[in-house]
């Protein structure tokens, strides 16, 4: 790999596919610290829509988001299949610990440079500044999200606030 995709980080590699819905997604692997079964957060008072809450893990509370509602999906009520990625996501001055409610996640996918397409301008739900690329599957596409990009300075600033949280057994 050139040193030109080593930087880009979204090139190729490895990720971690994820469904929202019918929709597919995808992580870098190297991003995601964990994958937990779905356990409901403890609320967190004025917080943004999207923030579920605070999740136990290991120890520290981690804040978890619900991705369709960051994405402008209507939410829905957690299954046996829901699980929450506990994700490490490089700022500009820290790394964040975040979980992400999924609806379900599928597998380890391999994408080559030559698989990746770039963001499409037009025909989905959602501003493109969110996404990496697109893959193209036999039965859709898998949409790799730009994790960094997807929390404006807002959101990552609001998220940072949230001390490290010890939970009482």
């Amino acid at each position: 790999m050139s040193e030109t995709a080593k930087g880009q980080g979204a090139s190729e590699g490895q990720y971690v596919t994820f469904g929202l819905g019918d929709e597919l997604f995808a992580a870098p692997v190297g991003l995601v610290r964990e994958i937990l079964t779905y356990q409901a957060p403890s609320r967190i008072p004025n917080s943004p829509d999207y923030l579920l809450g605070l999740t136990d893990v290991r120890g520290q509370g981690v804040p978890t988001a619900d991705l369709r509602i960051r994405l402008g999906m209507a939410p829905t009520e957690p299954t046996l299949n829901t699980r929450i990625l506990v994700l490490d996501i490089p700022l500009e001055d820290r790394v964040l610990s975040l979980g992400l409610v999924a609806d379900r996640v599928f597998e380890v996918a391999v994408f080559s440079a030559d698989q990746i397409e770039p963001s499409p301008d037009i025909g989905i739900k959602w501003r493109s500044d969110y996404i990496s690329g697109v893959v193209r599957r036999e039965d859709g596409f898998v949409v790799l999200i730009d994790l960094p990009r997807l929390l404006s300075s807002t959101d990552t600033v609001s998220l940072a606030s949230f001390p490290d949280v010890e939970r009482a057994a």
